[in-house]
């Protein structure tokens, strides 16, 4: 899941950055609303966390120009201005959820797993065979026992998971691992592709690798029938 974060407070987009990548995101920061704005007419987004009080740009004019590209990825507005005005502006220029500071970190990450478990149509459980993820509690468990992965281990088994019994090449991975400034290489994925497939096929879990490609989690056979 890629997020982009506009926010203009270096410390808060630090924080929220750091808290984000730690549970597997990727996250993108834009410091402007100019920056916000030409980010999301050039890259795919599953979040917005978007900021009010941005230079250069206004967040509402952000999402307003967003929305009149008949964007639909999920916006979460999250800015000092919480009066009702503010709010019902915010919702009726199409932002999903609204959330004021100072907030709970707890709170946010919450509402950020909602948004993108709505937006991609997806249960909060992520079964393939006897694997399952749990997009909440960011876990997974093969044959009821929880694995011990990465914050990367569990980004990548989540788009391979959603994407089950498909190709997913490494070009994929990379732009939905990664935010701007992290430098991860195809040989980078192939190396935490490698360290999770370790931990799935004793579970007999397999991660078929296409050449030249990419990777396809390979679905049970009982599921291949359906």
């Amino acid at each position: 899941m890629r997020i982009l974060l506009a926010e203009d407070d270096q410390i808060i987009a630090d924080g929220l950055i750091r808290s984000l990548r730690q549970t597997g995101y990727a996250v993108d920061w834009a410091a402007s609303g100019a920056d916000a704005d030409t980010a999301l007419v050039t890259n795919a987004y599953d979040l917005v966390i978007l900021d009010l009080g941005l230079p250069k740009l206004p967040g509402l004019d952000v999402l307003r120009r967003l929305r009149a590209r008949n964007s639909p990825v999920p916006v979460l507005i999250l800015t000092a201005l919480d009066g009702i005005n503010d709010r019902v502006k915010g919702l009726d220029l199409g932002a999903d959820d609204y959330m004021a500071k100072p907030f709970e970190l707890p709170e946010l990450e919450a509402r950020v797993r909602a948004l993108t478990r709505r937006s991609s149509g997806t249960t909060p459980v992520i079964q393939c065979g006897a694997l399952t993820f749990d997009q909440v509690g960011r876990c997974a468990q093969l044959h009821g026992v929880m694995l011990d992965l990465s914050a990367r281990e569990l980004g990548l088994l989540e788009i391979l998971l959603a994407r089950a019994g498909r190709l997913v090449s490494k070009d994929q991975l990379v732009d939905h691992l990664c935010g701007w400034g992290e430098e991860v290489s195809h040989n980078a994925i192939e190396v935490y592709v490698h360290r999770l497939r370790k931990k799935l096929e004793t579970g007999g879990v397999r991660i078929a690798t296409v050449r030249g490609l990419g990777y396809c989690l390979e679905k049970p056979q009982e599921e291949r029938r359906d």
